[in-house]
């Protein structure tokens, strides 16, 4: 059995956002830290950074972002999974909610939007998609 720890960590930054918190902590993991600039590049959260708890283990710490008391995140659902990986080609890449959302991607270059998946010309997995 597997643990899907990206869905874990959407699952932590969905609860924050119900829950009107400020900011929401994470185990860290290379791959949430990649999540995460996107989603400040793209203005969905205020900052994130690297901490580590009073044992060592590092923690990722995400600000979230309200503007006017609403969430600038209105959903945030997985696409790719452990169970069924959803590739997308650079043809077959279609806009979120057309064009308003964005699609996280993990390519060969590193974990990017599907904006600039499209300006670098590489598809890659499709692991969320947030608007």
């Amino acid at each position: 059995m597997s643990i899907d720890i990206v869905g874990n960590f959407l699952t932590i930054i969905r609860n924050g956002l119900s829950a009107r918190k400020r900011t929401v902590l994470a185990p860290f993991s290379r791959e949430k830290l990649g999540i995460a600039k996107v989603l400040k590049d793209e203005g969905y959260i205020r900052e994130y950074e690297k901490l580590e708890d009073e044992k060592g283990k590092p923690l990722l710490k995400v600000f979230l972002k309200y503007v006017d008391g609403e969430a600038a995140i209105h959903e945030l659902t997985r696409v790719s999974r452990p169970g069924l990986r959803c590739y997308e080609g650079l043809k077959k890449m279609k806009p979120v909610i057309g064009g308003l959302g964005v699609a996280v991607l993990s390519t060969n270059i590193g974990i990017v939007s599907d904006k600039k998946a499209r300006e670098l010309s590489v598809g890659g997995e499709v692991i969320c998609h947030v608007w």
